[in-house]
């Protein structure tokens, strides 16, 4: 049997006096799709922050590809190709799509001595990026600003693209979006996931985890009170899930 992509095991994060998570476990095999669903101050994006650098765990282990991972910082995520896709995007507007796909690590050439950006490589490498995502922007010069919420979040995912990941962490990807743009998003997931990459999916829209999603975990108040597989519960099942929570039905 393959060893799963990530393990997260008995992950607990204290801030101060608050316990944020607690002994909390969570797999995701390779090209998988997973769902983290739960209330508000769940403990969701917490979680999805441990494993991608941001937080520290306070115990507990991270496994990636079977084997211990010192996941203390973004650029340790990173280099195991852990990217994450934030609600708010993170593009910088007034710069053009490719510049967004590529900031920050910007293919260069010198010019006369000088190191300088190489806009042409970056032209064709951005337009195959989204070429292999089925994306179609008729400019990549075009600035971030003048694009819909859809086309931004099709750039956040582009640029996560570009790090060739092998897990991409989506927090609530279709929140505030167009039905149309909402397909789009979830055509995206289901296109990273034909390509052998595996997707978490942060969301309170369980439509989308129904949609696109193989598996879903519930979390509340910092424990993980219930995990299916898609096609064996509903939408109904999730909710009471979220509603009764640890300790109770599912304790």
């Amino acid at each position: 049997m393959n060893a799963p992509l990530v393990e997260m095991i008995n992950i607990s994060k204290r801030f101060g006096s608050v316990q944020a998570l607690e002994d909390v476990a969570l797999r995701v095999d390779p090209a998988e799709v997973v769902g983290l669903v739960g209330d508000n101050a769940a403990g969701k994006s917490t979680l999805m922050k441990v494993l991608s650098g941001v937080h520290p765990p306070t115990s507990g282990e991270i496994r990636f590809e079977g084997q211990p991972a010192n996941v203390t910082s973004p650029h340790d995520a990173r280099d195991l190709g852990i990217e994450m896709v934030y609600q708010d995007f993170a593009l910088a507007g007034n710069l053009s799509i490719k510049a967004n796909i590529f900031l920050g690590r910007e293919p260069t050439r010198r010019a006369w001595g000088v190191v300088v950006i190489d806009e042409a490589k970056m032209s064709e490498e951005a337009t195959l990026i989204l070429k292999n995502l089925k994306i179609d922007f008729a400019d990549v010069d075009a600035l971030v600003d003048t694009l819909s919420g859809g086309q931004q979040q099709a750039v956040a995912i582009a640029r996560a693209l570009a790090f060739q990941p092998k897990l991409v962490i989506m927090d609530e990807p279709t929140a505030n979006l167009s039905a149309a743009a909402i397909a789009e998003v979830r055509r995206l997931i289901q296109e990273l996931k034909a390509q052998g990459i595996a997707v978490i999916i942060i969301s309170h829209r369980l439509e989308d985890i129904f949609e696109v999603g193989d598996r879903v975990y519930v979390l509340k108040r910092g424990h993980i009170v219930g995990e299916k597989l898609i096609h064996e519960t509903s939408i109904d099942d999730v909710v009471e899930m979220i509603v009764v929570g640890h300790g109770e039905r599912y304790g």
